[in-house]
């Protein structure tokens, strides 16, 4: 069984201290992962007016928002102006790239990107995209070769701008293997590599799930039958700093059972493309997580 690492870097926070900290983390147990960088500004205080939303609500109240976000992020594009991600976190991005990580763009402006794609137009989603590609290759000197939304929201304009800017895969939705996607009618030749497994936030706070036990939850889905392997989201803001610990487990946890761990792409790359079947997107809801998500449809 294979395991990939996508880890989604959010906020300013977490790529100066999170990404550090995941690249050290990593480099102890000899594995690498995809990091998904946004790149531009953090305007992590506007993602409060979910606060409308319910599902959105009870989540915070769950998984403790300010210790993991801090209350300064919380702030930023409301009463602080959002800092330039790209530019003030550049040193701990490239940090990643010497530590030979795969780098792919996660957006430009999260909250943006995630409240509104679904709703916006080709044009706005074409100069959302090329944005991120161009901050991404200020900061890296390369083109960008995956693409990961944030929040996994995307609209089919979002689809066909992945394949006609050249991305080798894209992991935007939460599914159970790798497909070719269709959404509203739109089809891409660029793959998707679903999320396939459940996020740490999702969990805890459910139940009887705990930071202390919640590894042992992400352990007993990952042997779910999954004829590529699975994709587990991981994000430097939780992960990377108060929930380090859960992520050592796990790395241990998949190491002991024998499990090849590595970055999104060592699943790409065994993939036979011309045998990828075509499935629809659909916008649903995962449980954990509030509002609705673009998830590979059924088999």
């Amino acid at each position: 069984m294979r395991i990939g690492l996508k880890v989604d870097v959010d906020t300013l926070r977490g790529t100066l201290q999170g990404v550090p900290e995941l690249v050290r983390l990593f480099q102890r147990h000899q594995v690498h992962a995809t990091f998904l960088f946004s790149v531009g500004p953090d305007h992590t205080g506007r993602a409060l007016r979910r606060m409308l939303h319910p599902g959105f609500y009870r989540k915070v109240r769950r998984t403790s928002v300010i210790k993991h976000y801090g209350f300064k992020t919380l702030l930023y594009g409301t009463l602080l102006p959002g800092p330039d991600i790209g530019r003030r976190g550049i040193e701990a991005m490239r940090l990643a790239a010497r530590a030979g990580h795969e780098l792919g763009i996660h957006c430009f402006d999260h909250v943006k990107w995630q409240d509104f794609v679904v709703r916006r137009d080709a044009q706005w989603t074409q100069v959302e995209m090329e944005r991120a590609t161009i901050a991404f290759q200020r900061v890296f000197g390369d083109a960008a070769r995956v693409h990961g939304a944030a929040g996994w929201q995307i609209n089919e304009h979002t689809l066909a701008l992945e394949q006609s800017m050249g991305f080798d895969y894209a992991s935007d939705t939460r599914g159970h293997t790798p497909f070719l996607p269709e959404l509203n009618g739109s089809r891409s030749r660029c793959p998707q590599l679903p999320t396939t497994l459940p996020t740490l936030d999702e969990l805890i706070g459910i139940a009887d799930i705990n930071t202390d036990n919640v590894h042992q939850h992400i352990l007993s889905a990952s042997r779910r039958p999954a004829e590529h392997g699975h994709i587990y989201t991981l994000h430097a803001e939780l992960e990377g700093m108060q929930l380090l610990p859960v992520m050592d487990r796990l790395l241990n946890g998949w190491r002991l059972a024998g499990y090849s761990i590595g970055p999104m792409r060592s699943i790409f790359e065994q993939l036979d493309l011309d045998r990828l079947a075509v499935q629809r997107i659909v916008q649903r809801e995962v449980p954990g997580r509030s509002g609705n998500l673009a998830v590979q449809m059924d088999r």
